[in-house]
């Protein structure tokens, strides 16, 4: 599924800068099972041989998951050896020779999605430091992940299941701006690559343009033009469009200008109507 795939690639990557963070030896973790109270450690990062690879971790045993069930962070000075713990991994963990380790939940709207762990070949406390870098980790891979759900629920909405070219024409003209809006404010903050091409596909497709109506006359923005002009277009502010967007007022300020300059417009309002009727904005 695209949605496991991306929230995969979070996880590698809250990985590597946990690691790099902290100096950890080993890092790994893995998304749980959709319907299911368990996580496969699929992820690693570090020096780590093959006896975690692929391992299903079963809500409430282990350290892992102990963190699934509990939804909160846990941790254990040494594995093998702590009473906080069910031991069903051991083995694994052993060959592994891991003894001090931290467990952090990846946790959407109250659900658990994933875990991250941290760990040390020898026993000792691993440190406030390093206990909250590996929770910025996790709060990282929960924001990659809601931002995708909502780029997807977004999808769902602005697009009918049978959509192609001229899809949503018919559709109420307020809502297919209020998701074109939406997802080219989003499109820019998602990571995985495939997502954000099908996203800023389905806006072209809620515009005029990309739904083959006729347009006045050609022109072209660059795509920050675009998102800026869009959130104007929706009655955002630039200090709004700028929070929406990620960016500073002054920075949205620069796109406006461009934009209205590009479209030879003089007030917002004329450049709205002006990529309205060029089929940039529906």
């Amino acid at each position: 599924m695209a949605a496991d795939a991306a929230g995969t690639m979070e996880i590698r990557g809250a990985l590597a800068r946990l690691r790099r963070t902290t100096g950890l030896p080993v890092a790994f973790g893995g998304l749980v099972e959709p319907g299911r109270q368990r996580m496969r450690i699929s992820e690693f990062s570090g020096a780590a041989g093959l006896a975690l690879r692929g391992l299903a971790v079963t809500s409430g045993n282990g350290l892992g998951g102990k963190a699934v069930a509990l939804a909160r962070p846990c941790a254990v000075t040494d594995y093998s050896l702590s009473r906080q713990i069910s031991h069903e991994y051991d083995a694994a963990v052993a060959e592994e020779g891991l003894r001090s380790v931290l467990a952090i939940p990846v946790v959407v709207r109250r659900r658990v999605r994933g875990v991250l762990y941290g760990a040390l070949r020898t026993a000792q406390p691993l440190g406030d430091r390093t206990l909250t870098a590996a929770v910025q980790a996790a709060r990282d891979v929960e924001q990659a992940l809601v931002v995708g759900d909502e780029a997807r629920e977004l999808l769902s909405a602005a697009r009918p299941p049978d959509a192609g070219p001229g899809a949503g024409a018919g559709a109420d003209r307020e809502r297919v701006r209020e998701a074109h809006t939406a997802l080219r404010a989003l499109a820019p903050r998602i990571a995985d690559p495939v997502l954000r091409a099908e996203l800023l596909a389905v806006c072209g497709v809620l515009t005029p343009r990309g739904s083959r109506e006729r347009t006045e006359r050609p022109a072209a923005l660059a795509p920050r033009e675009l998102d800026v002009l869009a959130c104007v277009a929706a009655g955002a502010t630039n200090a709004a469009a700028a929070e929406r967007l990620g960016l500073r007022p002054e920075t949205v300020k620069g796109y406006l200008r461009s934009a209205m300059r590009r479209l030879g417009a003089t007030t917002r309002g004329e450049a709205v109507v002006a990529a309205r009727r060029a089929g940039l904005l529906p």
